[in-house]
């Protein structure tokens, strides 16, 4: 079966139930409590359970409670890095599944699900994180003014999980494009 222009046929097909017992009980890890279901993503992940595994542990890090940034600025961060990486998929799970609990509102989701969105229409510290991401994917780095705005607003420790967020969210975005991870059904679209 060919897929459409909004959501080709997947390259890595992800996994189908019934799964073998040592991949269902990695999906249900991988899985958190309040998603509909078993994402694809995931489902496309455990095709390589090692990596899978091991990807588990970062993951629930930079989405916990022990992070040292907020769930706002986390979602900015992972919303952009999407945006600018084309990755919908990504984009539509975490816009579907945080950004009431972010506190977004439609301004935001209109700026943030565009390369070129107004971001003076942004909170002024919104808009320095979207110029970080900007900057990483653009540069792979981030230039002293911008460096220096940053670090009147997020600790040292902050500021490297906040580019290690980035950097994890353009992994997981070239894997969801790359497969071609299929579109979650309830998932939000640019």
């Amino acid at each position: 079966m060919a897929g459409t222009a909004a959501n080709p046929t997947p390259r890595i097909p992800p996994l189908e139930a019934p799964y073998p017992e040592s991949i269902g009980e990695l999906l249900r890890r991988m899985t958190p409590p309040q998603a509909p279901e078993i994402l694809a993503l995931f489902r496309v992940m455990a095709v390589n359970p090692a990596l899978a595994e091991r990807t588990l542990d970062l993951g629930r890090y930079l989405l916990g409670r022990k992070a040292a940034i907020g769930l706002r600025e986390r979602e900015i961060v992972i919303l952009r890095v999407c945006v600018r990486c084309g990755a919908e998929y990504e984009w539509g799970v975490h816009w579907a599944g945080f950004a009431d609990a972010a506190g977004f509102s439609e301004t935001d989701r209109r700026v943030m699900a565009s390369a070129d969105g107004d971001l003076s229409l942004l909170a002024p510290r919104d808009r320095l994180l979207v110029s970080m991401v900007d900057q990483l994917h653009d540069t792979s780095n981030v230039d002293d003014a911008l460096w220096e705005a940053l670090g009147a607003h997020w600790s040292h420790a902050q500021l490297i999980e906040l580019m290690m967020l980035a950097g994890w969210y353009h992994s997981v975005s070239y894997v969801c494009n790359a497969a071609r991870v299929p579109l979650e059904a309830w998932a939000a679209r640019w």
